[in-house]
């Protein structure tokens, strides 16, 4: 199938009030976060989405590296200017995890979340998200959103393959790229006005958890001191994992300090 990824094509498939109503497209960056944290410095306004085809320098969390071949993926940034206190901000990975798996679902698929924010299909990954901010004297100047998107990979590096897989491999053919962004973009901005009304997930919960793999699950909680196994109940209003432990109590879990995965497997 002809796939007509530009400018012109991502802007026809976005219905939003704000969010993706501004387009920057480049066959090739650095990376969208760097090239739309350049743009936020220039003024560009909330609700900014920066794509490209192809990233020299893209990044996944924790500093990995991470490139994806040219015209397989949805590699792009969303710029966000909240008026909301710095401490919230940590809790957009969700939203913006959720609006993903919403996307995907839009296409067809039944998509999980694995906590916090990956979007999982057959027990493997098909994105990865990346968010940033910037503070000036307390005030959030800018949070920045990356999100990578298998769509069109046909295979993967031998070390990803039990890990990783795209909408093609999944589905058995190609998807119109262009379309993406869009479905995105509407779900994250749903999601985001509600998530605006009372800077936590309280209005979120319902839906993040009809679709969270870990949800009743055995877990390997793997802290750097004292890594503990449980069962995964469920996500607190500010997106912690609640995970019961053998005695019946209950631990917290922030994504920023340990990282959970699967007994069994990678979910």
């Amino acid at each position: 199938m002809m796939d007509n990824f530009n400018k012109e094509t991502i802007l026809k498939g976005i219905h939003t009030k704000w969010a993706g109503k501004t387009v920057h497209f480049a066959e090739k960056t650095d990376s969208t976060n760097l090239w739309i944290k350049r743009l936020a410095e220039e003024g560009a306004p909330h609700g900014t989405l920066a794509l490209a085809e192809f990233q020299s320098a893209g990044r996944g969390r924790l500093g990995r590296s991470w490139q994806a071949p040219e015209r397989t993926s949805v590699m792009m940034s969303l710029l966000l200017r909240p008026e909301f206190e710095p401490q919230y901000a940590s809790m957009l990975t969700l939203v913006m995890g959720l609006a993903v798996a919403q996307a995907v679902e839009k296409l067809g698929f039944a998509p999980s979340i694995k906590w916090p924010n990956d979007v999982v299909l057959s027990r493997k990954k098909i994105c990865g998200i990346l968010t940033e901010m910037n503070v000036n004297e307390g005030k959030i100047g800018h949070v920045v959103i990356g999100v990578g998107i298998n769509v069109n990979i046909k295979m993967f590096p031998e070390e990803m393959a039990d890990k990783a897989t795209s909408l093609c491999l999944e589905a058995g053919h190609d998807f119109e790229r262009s379309i993406v962004p869009g479905l995105v973009m509407e779900a994250f901005e749903r999601n985001y006005d509600k998530f605006v009304q009372t800077y936590n997930l309280e209005l979120l919960i319902e839906d993040y958890e009809r679709i969270l793999a870990n949800r009743n699950q055995p877990v390997r909680v793997l802290h750097p001191v004292t890594p503990y196994e449980g069962i995964a109940r469920g996500i607190t209003e500010t997106g912690e994992l609640l995970v019961e432990r053998g005695d019946g109590t209950i631990s917290r879990v922030s994504a920023g300090e340990v990282s959970v995965r699967g007994l069994y497997s990678y979910v």
